[in-house]
C-alpha cells in the first residue's frame, strides 16, 4: 500500500464533518505545529478569515481555543502572535505520553491479533515510503496514526485524545527533528515497538516505546540550539 493510499485510507475514517470553527482551528493549528506558522507569526482575525472564506466568529472562537493550548497569544486591538515553544510544555507532554502509552502497549499486548499486527505492518510501510521520499508531512501523519492505533487495540482509544491534548509543543520540536533527519529513527523505533508487540514480549515492549518517547528529550536540546529564536519569549 503506498503512502497516497495510507493517507486516503485515513481520511475515509474520520469523524463526522467538522464545524466551521473546528475546520478554522484544525488549519491553524496545523500551520502553527508544522512550523508554517512559525513562533513570532502575527495574525488577524479579519485577515484570517478572509483567506479561509468564513466569518470573523469562527476564526475568534479558533483564536480563544488555541490560546487556551498556549500556542497563541490573543491582544486586544493588537495582532495576535503565535507563541514561542515552551521546553517547560514539552517536558510535561513526554511525561503524559509516557505514563499514558506506556499502559495502553500493556493493555494491547493480550487483544493483539494477526489482523491487527498486519494494519501496523502496512503503517510502517508507509513510514518507511515517507522517509525515502524525505516527505515529512506524510510520515507526521502516519506516525500519529500508528500511535492512535495503539490506543484503539487497547481499548482505550480516548487516551489518544487526551495526548493530542498535551502535545501541541512537543509536536513543534518533533516536525523540526523530522526535517532535520529525524523520521528514519522514528521508524526503526516504531518497528522494534511492534515487534515487541508482536512477539507478545511486554517488557521489551514498555522499554521500546519508553525509549521512542524519550528520544524527543535529547533531540528537543539539540532543537533548543538550533533554532533558538523558535524559544524566544522576547518575541511576544
Amino acid at each position: 500500500m503506498s503512502v497516497t493510499d495510507q493517507l486516503n485510507l485515513l481520511s475515509q475514517n474520520q469523524p463526522k464533518p467538522l464545524s466551521i470553527t473546528d475546520r478554522v482551528y484544525e488549519e491553524l493549528y496545523h500551520r502553527i505545529i508544522n512550523l508554517a506558522l512559525p513562533p513570532g507569526s502575527k495574525l488577524s482575525e479579519a485577515e484570517v478569515a478572509s483567506q479561509m472564506g468564513v466569518s470573523r466568529q469562527p476564526v475568534r472562537d479558533a483564536f480563544y481555543r488555541l490560546s487556551q493550548a498556549k500556542l497563541l497569544m490573543v491582544r486586544p486591538q493588537r495582532a495576535t502572535i503565535v507563541m514561542p515553544i515552551s521546553e517547560e510544555a514539552v517536558h510535561e507532554a513526554i511525561f503524559i505520553r509516557a505514563a499514558l502509552e506506556l499502559e495502553t502497549v500493556r493493555a494491547a499486548i493480550p487483544v493483539m491479533t494477526r489482523e491487527r499486527i498486519a494494519e501496523l505492518r502496512e503503517n510502517l510501510k508507509g513510514q518507511a515510503a515517507a522517509c525515502d521520499a524525505g516527505d515529512s508531512e506524510s510520515f507526521h501523519t502516519l506516525d500519529e496514526e500508528f500511535h492512535r492505533q495503539i490506543c484503539a487495540y487497547s481499548g482505550h482509544e480516548q487516551v489518544w485524545t487526551l495526548i493530542q491534548n498535551n502535545k501541541a509543543h512537543m509536536d513543534r520540536i518533533r516536525y523540526l527533528s523530522l526535517e532535520t533527519g529525524n523520521a528514519r529513527n522514528a521508524q526503526q523505533d516504531h518497528s522494534a515497538i511492534l515487534d515487541a508487540i508482536a512477539a507478545g514480549d511486554e517488557e521489551r515492549a514498555l522499554e521500546a516505546m519508553r525509549g521512542h518517547i524519550y528520544r524527543i528529550a535529547a533531540i528537543g536540546s539539540r532543537i533548543r540550539n538550533e533554532y533558538a529564536e523558535y524559544f524566544d519569549m522576547s518575541i511576544l
